[in-house]
């Protein structure tokens, strides 16, 4: 029996090549590995030996030989392979133990197109797709975790065919995705923003309890193409497993309360906000966050912008969170918090520098959809004060923060604020003036001296309810057929309008 053993990843392959020479296997190799092999005492065979043809080209050249690959692909229980063998004298290979130049590796550590270039392995993909093809004759090895493995059971003499097409596929997935960084590699300079062919390195990370719900399953995978600036560092500090729920959750809730310099607290509720406010403190601002509804907070996710203290973990404490992010926790908020059992703790470090991902996929009919996320933002120099009536200094104030939180709300979205909380919002309805009456009736009493903020343009309908519950200043994009309408309701009734010329739906 012979193997042709090429790494560049020489870890264990000693100890392998050893227990192979135990078991009376014959061992070729090239290069770097045949040094490290002879240097060790292995009995080893140059590859030079076998092709009767030098390593050239600074060893880009060395198994791309028909002496090699006649070996791998000899069909064993084929007459005519059999003759051929025979009749040029060759010996086939009964094993490929081979990992690949560290193309991912490199690219993470310099921009030098030429040593990035020279990390794109060839005889290496194309021993072991060749080996791969030709499973049912040739054990193929590309990770060094199946070596224990191998060696027991080539003393047991248990690798069957399944076994050796389980080799196999790994071959292909290691090739697979190492083409794809690859191709993504040469596919960063398509000026297309939106390419024609899409390369995502998913990775699975575990498996989840279940879905949304509990008769579906569920997985979660990272992305392992993600530039660092998008990457979270997440760290679980305490409690149970994230759930799927869970996950997409921690996501709207982090998004959101990076919108904010201030410091800012976001409580999240089936992906949608239920409280958002700045503050002075994390304390001051999950407080006014609370107060928005201190009934959905219950079960939900709270997430703030800075570090998390006593005084505000003893108040979340009082009542039962889902999960608490943040980018750190006193000693003391932690040992308040970590006091219950069901809570997770989840601190990231980078969340106030990581950005925001670029794009957003959905799932649509035959497909998915990408579009970037909108990472928009109130351009001061574009808002237009378009009634007599202007805001004053604290109602623009309000009113900017209002826009900031309605860009979280699912359309048609209507946030009610005040002083630098939300005081209701209306939002996931199919007609906007519902959407107005929520942010209007859940602000309740507080009503008075509030703002109103829109993700898209108003109608006539909406602007007489903020006349009925005395609401002076509402912000919406405008650029609707009805603008003109909705300004001159607001000259009659003394109330401030506010064009952003930017719209903000949010539908999934």
């Amino acid at each position: 029996m012979r193997a042709l053993v090429s790494v560049f990843d020489k870890e264990n392959i000693v100890e392998f090549a050893k227990s192979l020479r135990q078991l009376d296997w014959e061992i070729v190799s090239t290069g770097g590995t045949y040094n490290k092999l002879k240097e060790s005492g292995v009995d080893v065979v140059s590859i030079e030996e076998i092709t009767e043809f030098p390593e050239i080209l600074d060893g880009r050249v060395k198994t791309l030989n028909p002496k090699i690959h006649a070996g791998i692909l000899y069909k064993r229980d084929n007459e005519n392979h059999k003759k051929t063998m025979d009749k040029l004298n060759l010996k086939s290979f009964d094993m490929i133990v081979c990992n690949l130049y560290p193309f991912e590796k490199t690219l993470k550590q310099t921009d030098d197109e030429s040593k990035i270039i020279e990390m794109i392995d060839i005889g290496g993909p194309s021993m072991l797709r060749a080996a791969a093809k030709n499973f049912k004759d040739v054990i193929v090895v590309t990770d060094k975790n199946d070596y224990d493995t191998i060696i027991e059971k080539l003393k047991d003499k248990s690798i069957d065919l399944s076994y050796k097409k389980e080799l196999a596929k790994k071959v292909f997935e290691t090739t697979f995705n190492y083409d794809k960084l690859i191709f993504e590699y040469f596919n960063r300079e398509n000026d297309n923003e939106f390419k024609d062919n899409l390369v995502y390195d998913f990775k699975k990370q575990n498996d989840l309890r279940y879905g949304e719900n509990p008769h579906q399953k569920a997985a979660f995978y990272i992305n392992e193409n993600l530039d660092e600036k998008y990457l979270a560092n997440i760290k679980k500090l305490h409690g149970k497993e994230i759930s799927y729920n869970n996950l997409v959750d921690l996501n709207a809730a982090v998004k959101y309360v990076k919108y904010f310099d201030e410091c800012a607290t976001v409580a999240i509720k089936h992906r949608n906000p239920c409280g958002i406010a700045i503050g002075e403190n994390p304390y001051d601002s999950y407080m006014k966050a609370y107060e928005c509804d201190s009934e959905s907070i219950f079960g939900g996710i709270v997430a703030f912008n800075r570090q998390v203290d006593a005084k505000a973990a003893t108040e979340m404490s009082k009542i039962f969170l889902e999960i608490i992010v943040a980018p750190s926790f006193t000693d003391e908020a932690f040992e308040i918090l970590s006091k219950k059992k069901n809570i997770r703790l989840i601190q990231i470090d980078n969340l106030c520098e990581m950005e925001n991902p670029k794009y957003q996929i959905n799932e649509v009919l035959n497909g998915i959809v990408i579009q970037e996320h909108d990472n928009t933002f109130i351009d001061e120099n574009e808002l237009e004060v378009v009634t007599k009536r202007k805001p004053t200094e604290k109602e623009m104030k309000d009113l900017k923060f209002a826009f900031l939180c309605v860009k979280a709300a699912a359309s048609n979205g209507i946030v009610s604020a005040k002083d630098g909380a939300t005081l209701g919002i209306g939002q996931g309805q199919t007609k906007r003036s519902w959407a107005v009456e929520e942010a209007l009736d859940r602000a309740g009493d507080k009503i008075k001296g509030a703002v109103i903020a829109s993700d898209a343009f108003f109608f006539k309908d909406t602007m007489e309810l903020l006349k009925e519950y005395g609401v002076k200043a509402v912000i919406q994009p405008g650029g609707s057929i009805h603008d003109k309408e909705v300004i001159e309701y607001g000259n009659e009734n003394d109330i401030s309008v506010v064009f952003t010329h930017v719209r903000h739906f949010r539908h999934a």
